[in-house]
């Protein structure tokens, strides 16, 4: 298993957005570090030990920790204290059949009404990742593809997809940090790439296949780390 990456990602934060409330930023920080392999699968930690972390107070902590749980990413033990679920890789086949048929109503959604704005925001996350691959910085890659995600939710305008995906994206990601030596990151640039820049150009067509092609190169990564 990869050790967790604690730079970059942890690290080069993004600007506090004043506006988002507390829980909403327990939750930022709390997801980050699950993903990222700071907080490890299969570890306990105290309630306690996430406000110290975060250093947020305990009741936007324990929402955070509400909606994590129903993510399925973590599990409160009575009187031992939050449980970061492991992850079982076979699991993973199940979670990309769903996120097959989401990503493309999301992306589909996308391509037909977003703003000139967001257009050009796609095309200039194409354009990140590729040099971040190019860099072959882990951290910079996932930090477009989190802009990517965020751009395409609010683009869709649907809610209940964007609520269904949403979880499926971050499982996924820390399914990358875990197993990265496994990954190809210019194959996963390319792929994603090619995606932005049909969603920016409004091709539904090109939209879809880019969609379904992206999840593929996902199922093939998952197969990989299964043979490691």
């Amino acid at each position: 298993m990869a050790q967790p990456i604690t730079e970059g990602v942890l690290t080069r934060k993004r600007p506090r957005d004043i506006s988002i409330s507390l829980a909403a930023r327990a939750y930022q920080e709390l997801e980050s570090m699950i993903v990222t392999l700071r907080l490890r699968p299969g570890s306990v930690v105290t309630e306690s030990e996430l406000v110290r972390l975060t250093g947020i107070g305990r009741t936007p902590v324990r929402q955070a920790i509400q909606r994590l749980e129903l993510q399925g990413l973590v599990a409160t033990l009575p009187r031992r204290g939050i449980h970061i679920k492991d992850m079982n890789i076979t699991e993973f086949f199940a979670i990309l059949d769903v996120r097959r048929a989401l990503d493309r109503v999301i992306a589909l959604r996308a391509a037909k009404r977003a703003t000139k704005e967001q257009r050009a925001a796609l095309r200039a996350c194409a354009a990140g990742v590729k040099k971040a691959a190019a860099q072959q910085s882990l951290s910079d890659f996932m930090h477009v593809d989190h802009d990517f995600d965020q751009i395409l939710e609010s683009a869709a305008h649907n809610p209940y997809a964007v609520q269904a995906a949403a979880p499926l994206h971050i499982h996924c990601r820390r399914l990358w940090f875990t197993y990265q030596h496994a990954g190809d990151l210019a194959r996963a640039a390319a792929a994603h790439s090619k995606l932005m820049l049909a969603v920016a150009a409004g091709d539904a067509s090109a939209t879809a296949k880019a969609s379904d092609e992206l999840v593929d190169y996902l199922v093939g990564f998952v197969k990989g780390t299964i043979q490691l």
